[in-house]
């Protein structure tokens, strides 16, 4: 494995690879986004615009899958953020990696990136120095995915307990008061899984592309067929995660009577 540039500031440590490409992932999602409603028109729409209007259309009917269409509405917005930007997130990683060698600790900003340890770590695993890796997908790494997941366990409470309070209160002690330990336990562990999940899926592929390239020309075809399943996963994995969150919202802060 790679040794990621890992800067320290007022005791956190941030990962500079998984930085960058977080603000790379953004700005593409921002970019596709305003080209999807750049120049909209209804006579003669561009391939981006029937792209965008083919994408809200589908995340739509994907929310209102999980709760009544007069609802879904007001969370097109959040969903179309979430499976764009983890989807481009997912497969940013795909195209290449740029890794590069040290045998001296590299500062940036007058602080250390690359320490003397992690060149001493790469020499016992038989490099000249540290092998930096400084391009990733994002969502290869845990903390991103757990954040990402850490954000969507707050939205869902916050709606829950102002839109929906009676009920959501009342679901702990679903179907009967004995039950709050375990009903507590279940809505603790929904964003564990949520992140572990995305988290799994991209890392693995990510280490399998590392593994593939190792073969050399032998690993070519492999890893081209490879890629091509990868963009696949990235794009269902990004779904699962979008409608996993809209399926939570829905138990939370949406309440139907006589349901």
């Amino acid at each position: 494995m790679h040794s990621s540039p890992l800067l320290e500031i007022g005791g956190l440590t941030i990962d500079l690879s998984t930085f960058f490409v977080i603000i790379v992932a953004a700005i593409i999602t921002f970019i596709v986004a305003r080209l999807g409603v750049r120049n909209l028109s209804v006579e003669n729409p561009s391939k981006m615009q029937n792209f965008m209007e083919w994408l809200v259309e589908f995340v739509h009917n994907t929310i209102a899958s999980t709760m009544p269409l007069k609802k879904a509405k007001a969370f097109v917005s959040l969903g179309l953020t979430l499976i764009m930007f983890i989807f481009i997130s997912n497969v940013l990683g795909l195209p290449f990696a740029v890794v590069t060698g040290h045998t001296e600790p590299v500062e940036f900003m007058g602080m250390p990136i690359v320490s003397e340890d992690a060149i001493q770590e790469g020499q016992a695993k038989g490099h000249e120095g540290a092998e930096v890796l400084w391009w990733k997908s994002p969502t290869a790494d845990l903390s991103v995915t757990m954040g990402l997941a850490a954000i969507v366990f707050v939205l869902v409470h916050y709606l829950g307990l102002t839109r929906n309070t009676k009920h959501y209160l009342k679901h702990y002690l679903e179907p009967y008061p004995i039950f709050f330990p375990l009903n507590l336990i279940k809505t603790i562990f929904q964003p564990v899984t949520l992140g572990l999940r995305l988290f799994a899926n991209i890392f693995a592929g990510e280490i399998l592309i590392a593994t593939i390239i190792m073969a050399g020309a032998f690993g070519i075809p492999l890893l081209a067929v490879w890629q091509g399943f990868s963009i696949f996963v990235g794009a269902i994995q990004a779904f699962l995660f979008t409608i996993l969150t809209m399926v939570y919202i829905s138990q939370a802060s949406v309440h139907e009577e006589g349901h």
